[in-house]
């Protein structure tokens, strides 16, 4: 942080300088010897000599136990954001509805999906499930996992969609009413496409809350990542290493879905200022507006 003064605070004197500085030392020193603490109780436990770290070397541990888990989790996560991305589309716009009470039904819905902890929604509906046998013995976890997962992060979803779009100049709608464009033209093709550029950072954002969650799958005997590595730790007696490699594989699956759609993002900010929104816009309305020649000179 910059020493000299800003509109928020003024430029700290020399003792105020002074004693941020110790501060900040003292911060670190504290947080230095936590960790330390914390490595020398593992560490008379054993959890960290070479035998507790041997048995991710050998090629059964992965089949056994960390790819299935890697697999569960991955299918887990990109069902469920797929999923949310479609039902937060649907319920975004259904809350922009002319109609109230649409509208109305719409936002109790999202409401009510945002407010109910998934953990406990994951709970109630692989009870459902199975009391009904709506699916499969070995999918009963993957479908609860999924569809807990897709109606929180739908909602949330449909929040950012709602924001999105109406971020956007009041203009663009006026505009389009005024050339003729229906409601759902003037909503698939000016407003979505503009509003998913803004949104793009939030649905990220979930994208990464969702891969996240599927861990709480665990919980109802799904078989994802970091049940895998409970069960590891435990056979192994190395929970600790355990627990650290699947934190690794966590940063990782993270930080590869950030990277992709940070990119996605770039790319269509890209185009944006390149003008294909302006062409777009001209066959769109040469598109809706018989007997319009936009081209013509």
């Amino acid at each position: 942080m910059s020493a000299g003064a800003s509109v928020l605070f003024d430029a700290p004197g020399t003792r105020a300088r002074i004693r941020y500085n110790v501060y900040s030392v003292l911060v670190v020193v504290v947080a230095v010897g936590a960790l330390w603490y914390l490595y020398s109780g593992f560490a008379d436990k054993g959890q960290f000599t070479a035998d507790k770290w041997k048995p991710f070397l050998e090629k059964e541990i992965w089949t056994t136990y960390l790819l299935p888990g890697l697999k569960g989790t991955v299918v887990a996560a990109l069902l469920s954001i797929v999923f949310a991305m479609a039902l937060g589309m649907i319920f975004g716009i259904l809350r922009l509805s002319e109609h109230r009470v649409v509208r109305w039904i719409a936002g109790a819905i999202v409401e009510l999906a945002r407010a109910i902890p998934v953990l406990i929604l994951m709970i109630f509906l692989f009870a459902i499930f199975s009391d009904y046998k709506l699916f499969k013995v070995d999918d009963l976890a993957l479908a609860a996992v999924v569809t807990a997962l897709t109606i929180y992060n739908g909602s949330v979803i449909a929040e950012i969609v709602r924001a999105g779009i109406n971020s956007l100049p009041k203009g663009q709608t006026e505009a389009a009413v005024a050339l003729g464009l229906r409601k759902g033209q003037l909503m698939r093709l000016i407003l979505l496409p503009q509003a998913i550029t803004a949104m793009l950072p939030a649905l990220i954002s979930q994208m990464v809350v969702a891969l996240k969650d599927s861990a709480l799958g665990y919980q109802i005997t799904y078989v994802e990542i970091v049940r895998s590595g409970q069960q590891l730790g435990a056979s192994e007696q190395n929970t600790i290493p355990s627990l650290m490699v699947i934190a690794v594989i966590m940063i990782a699956l993270n930080s590869a879905l950030t990277l992709v759609a940070t990119r996605v993002e770039k790319r269509l900010r890209g185009r944006k200022r390149k003008g294909g929104t302006v062409v777009a816009a001209d066959s769109i309305l040469t598109d809706s507006v018989p007997g319009v020649d936009l081209t013509a000179k």
